[in-house]
């Protein structure tokens, strides 16, 4: 296609997405007038154009003159005015998704052979003209691994409820683009959005509770059912097809590499709600779900499994298979198949009937159902075998292969499940159990030397360290429990449904062994006589502040030195698992220095690793915001040194990422064809890097002092300056952000109100809410002007290291990305709820100060006359979205000022707190990064 052809293909794109915004706007319009009159119209367009004046031209004048229109609104029609511009954003973000779509399928149309860069076809091809070997890419292949955890990090500001009915306006706008619909069919549509908006507007998107941690689960499984179930098996499909287009020599089978895991229901950390058994009922949930997947599966099969044998021969296997079924299975659930002549649906009978007692405890251990996933795997493969038999391989390949990949991918768990607790409840239980047994009557005040003695020692021993008749504390009876719900669970549900225990704020190396030492008490962990090691669940360490990301290489040296610890290594595959954490490395230390010392850590910790001989998986705790390690998830793969994902990477999924990703087919599709694409990558420059005199060593040394300066700006503002936490939970809603029921976890690790206890999450939720965005640039313009000091020939260099460093180009594009979301004109309206003049006109003039030099840094190193000017689709997004989100912002001034002020005297007011509410929820919409 020829440059012109794309240009053109491009601008007619660009065309359909503004059409559909018209589209939706029109229809919102129509509900504003049927639901309010013409009078909500009027002032809501009123609104709209002079929040668009503004931003074309800031004027003083047209600003006191938008914000008096904004404050003279009478209280019922700004509630209606709040959520009009909130409804808004839903819509457009549901045609912005909708367009993504459309432009993957747009280049696929007009492409015809060229390859979409970013594909899985470019890597594979990329792979082939590499040279790349048949055995060397099966090699490739086996060493693949992602898996993406979802977690329930209160960041989504929507109701499930609000999300359904996002799904179905998507699916309806699509519709739009299909040009055989008949004229009376484009009136039925246009009618049944109208509905929807409607319904839409009458719905409410605030909960009128905090949802439970089996609420979350729901929520997080809706995902599953709605697309994962069926997007994971056609990115492995693709793959395969792929390779078979390249290496058309061999039969593929691609091994499971990119899978789901989940923290519902397992990350207790700060969250007392989940308790063992909630564990344990999210296991029930979760397989519950994959036996209804597969019952509907083979449901479907039904219509097209209606071989006869009065005209093919299946095979005596199957025959056998079937009458070994009519021995051991009852039917009860499942209705008979009469037609004997029509084997594939007998054995469905049987197999959907063995399905259903999977899930009834009455039939445990029965031959009446399966009790492990080989043993579904297993009929599955009999049925294919027999079609392949009579030759009707395309149906063994279009559905059985493919449910059999559904099996391998999602077994009777659905996702793999993560137990995550914070160090200190170990070691508070630890203390007890050892007091009680007289072994040290304070373990929590040894020493580290002495601890990790003390640890490796019971390690070592047989011996239980409790018992079935000792009483203890309602937190250690609980801590306790949780390992015995896990052993039980492997039993139940096979060792892969929960192998990690996740350690928070892990600051030593006794915080692991603490971990294996409750595992050796229910039997996750032993040691045999003959000294061989058995673990089936591993010890991971979370590092999150900067000191513990200095700590860590000599933590996980001091552990791997341990030959008991490096035994139950072993008895994991030779692989340890180790978290990173984004979010308090950047509360702790700044954007720049969080994102310089995780790069420090990961190199680190691989060079120690690769001493003893011990392949690494990194698990990336990103968030969904810039000052969380919030990117697109093929940049999160890519942003990694090559030589540290050869034992894997796992990556979280939070909050509004989930449902910005996964609730609509063709976008997981594409955001999981990018992570594959970007993992063949990746395992290609780790095989063969590339060569270069680009003098990277000089330039980490550049990075090296940035970061220090930069720290130090940061904590000098944020620890030094005494007044700075009062001036944040002043000028920003965080106190209200707490009263949004989006999750079950309180804001805070303890009930207090120092810096180092509150929570990344609303830390950074609150700063986007108030248009600071602090966290995701703060500091980076002190770091490197540092460097510069306005010398044209450093400049150069920084110039030089944006176009040839990965690294620092990620680092600049994201401050880049920050600085064009963030707005201090509206962030100065909230500075002047701060009760304290002085200390905020010097807390601000900082902030102020830094925001400019950082912009104008920015500028000089990438060469742009505008910010995003490289990415002209996302500046224009921002551009048009920012007229619409300033009235929130403004109106959310207005309502926390009043709401404060009632609540200081002693008073309250509900109405006023629920449009603080919804005005909170469509800035999130509008800004999309939330937390």
């Amino acid at each position: 296609m020829t440059e012109l052809a794309v240009t053109a293909n491009k601008s007619n794109s660009n065309n359909l997405l503004r059409r559909d915004i018209r589209f939706l706007g029109n229809i919102l319009g129509e509900v504003l007038v049927h639901q309010g009159g013409n009078e909500l119209l009027d002032i809501v367009e009123k609104i709209r154009e002079a929040s668009k004046s503004l931003r074309a031209v800031f004027l003083p004048e047209l600003h006191e003159e938008f914000k008096q229109i904004i404050n003279t609104l009478e209280p019922d029609i700004r509630h209606q005015v709040i959520r009009a511009f909130a409804v808004y954003f839903q819509l457009v973000n549901i045609a912005e998704q909708n367009h993504r779509i459309r432009r993957k399928r747009d280049y696929e149309r007009s492409a015809g052979e060229t390859v979409q860069p970013g594909s899985i076809e470019d890597s594979v091809r990329d792979l082939k003209e590499r040279g790349f070997s048949y055995d060397e890419v099966q090699d490739i292949l086996q060493g693949l691994s992602l898996e993406l955890v979802m977690t329930a990090h209160p960041t989504e500001a929507m109701r499930r409820a609000i999300l359904d009915i996002h799904k179905r306006i998507a699916d309806d706008v699509m519709q739009l683009d299909n040009p055989t619909l008949t004229f009376r069919e484009r009136e039925q549509l246009r009618e049944k959005l109208l509905n929807e908006v409607i319904t839409l507007w009458q719905t409410d998107e605030l909960r009128d509770r905090k949802p439970t941690v089996l609420d979350e689960v729901r929520n997080g499984m809706y995902y599953f059912h709605e697309t994962l179930f069926h997007v994971l098996p056609d990115v492995y499909q693709e793959l395969e097809r792929c390779l078979t287009k390249y290496y058309p020599e061999h039969n593929w089978h691609v091994p499971t590499y990119l899978r789901f895991g989940s923290w519902i229901g397992g990350d207790r950390d700060g969250n007392p709600s989940v308790k063992a058994e909630v564990t344990w009922e999210t296991l029930l949930m979760q397989r519950k779900l994959a036996v209804r997947e597969y019952q509907r599966i083979l449901a479907e099969l039904f219509r097209y499994l209606s071989f006869s044998t009065t005209i093919v021969n299946v095979t005596d296997e199957l025959l056998a298979s079937i009458q070994k079924d009519r021995e051991t299975v009852i039917l009860n659930k499942t209705p008979q198949w009469r037609n004997e002549k029509e084997p594939y649906r007998v054995k469905l009978t049987y197999m959907t009937e063995k399905l259903h007692n999977v899930i009834d405890d009455s039939k445990k251990d029965s031959q009446e159902r399966y009790n492990s996933v080989e043993e579904l795997v297993e009929d599955l493969n009999v049925i294919d075998r027999s079609l392949r038999h009579h030759y009707a391989d395309y149906v063994a390949d279009t559905h059985i292969r493919y449910l059999i990949r559904q099996v391998e991918l999602f077994g009777f768990h659905t996702a793999k499940l993560d137990i995550r607790q914070h160090s200190q409840e170990h070691e508070n239980a630890m203390t007890e159990i050892l007091a009680h047994m007289n072994i040290t009557e304070n373990y929590g005040e040894l020493s580290e030397d002495k601890k990790v003695e003390l640890l490796e020692r019971i390690l070592n021993d047989p011996r239980p360290l409790t018992s079935p008749y000792q009483e203890y504390s309602e937190s250690t009876t609980e801590c306790l429990n949780v390992y015995r719900t896990v052993f039980l669970a492997q039993q139940e549900f096979g060792e892969h449904c929960i192998s990690s225990y996740l350690i928070s704020m892990a600051e030593a190396a006794s915080d692991v062994l603490e971990v294996m030492v409750f595992a050796k008490e229910v039997g996750l962990f032993r040691k045999e006589v003959d000294g061989t090691v058995v673990c089936t669940l591993q010890s991971v360490p979370l590092f999150e502040t900067i000191d513990d990301l200095h700590a860590a290489p000599a933590i996980m040296r001091q552990l791997f030195e341990m030959p008991i610890y490096r035994q139950s290594v072993a008895a994991m595959s030779d692989l340890q698992e180790i978290m990173l954490g984004y979010s308090d490395s950047n509360k702790d230390g700044g954007v720049v220095t969080a994102n310089w010392e995780l790069r420090v850590a990961l190199k680190g910790i691989t060079a120690v690793a690769a001493e003893f001989g011990v392949k690494l998986k990194f698990f990336h705790g990103r968030g969904g915001a810039l000052g969380r390690g919030g990117m697109p998830l093929n940049r999160s793969i890519l942003a990694q040194p090559p030589h540290t994902v050869g034992g894997g990477i796992k990556i979280t999924e939070q909050g509004e990422v989930i449902s910005s990703r996964y609730s609509l087919k063709g976008i997981a599709y594409r955001s999981l064809e990018q992570a594959t694409s970007a993992l063949l990558t990746q395992a290609v420059l780790a095989r063969q890097p590339q060569q270069s005199d680009l003098d990277e060593e000089k330039w980490e040394n550049i990075i090296r002092q940035m970061s220090e300066i930069s720290r130090n700006k940061y904590q000098e503002l944020v620890f030094r300056e005494p007044d700075f936490l009062k001036f944040f939970k002043e000028s920003t809603p965080l106190g209200e952000v707490g009263e949004l029921n989006i999750g079950s976890r309180p804001s805070k690790r303890k009930n207090s109100d120092r810096f180092e206890d509150l929570r990344a999450i609303p830390w950074v939720f609150a700063w986007t809410q108030s248009r600071y965005l602090f966290p995701a640039w703060y500091a980076a313009g002190t770091g490197i002007q540092d460097f510069y000091d306005n010398d044209e020939e450093k400049l150069k260099v920084l110039q030089e290291m944006y176009a040839n460093f990965s690294f620092f180009r990620s680092l600049i594009d994201t401050l880049q990305f920050a600085v064009v979301k963030a707005d201090l004109i509206i962030a100065s309206e909230y500075a002047n709820m701060c009760k304290d003049e002085t200390a905020k006109n010097r807390i601000f003039k900082q902030i102020e100060e830094e925001f400019n030099l950082t912009k104008s840094l920015i500028l000089k190193i990438t060469g742009e006359q505008e910010m995003l000017d490289n990415e002209p689709t996302l500046q224009e997004s921002i551009r048009q979205r920012n007229p619409y989100v300033d009235p929130l912002s403004y109106l959310q001034v207005q309502l926390l000022t009043e709401l404060r002020t009632i609540r200081e005297q002693g008073g309250d007011d509900p109405i006023l707190l629920r449009e603080v509410l919804l005005t909170i929820n469509g800035i999130a919409a509008g800004l999309r990064n939330t937390g």
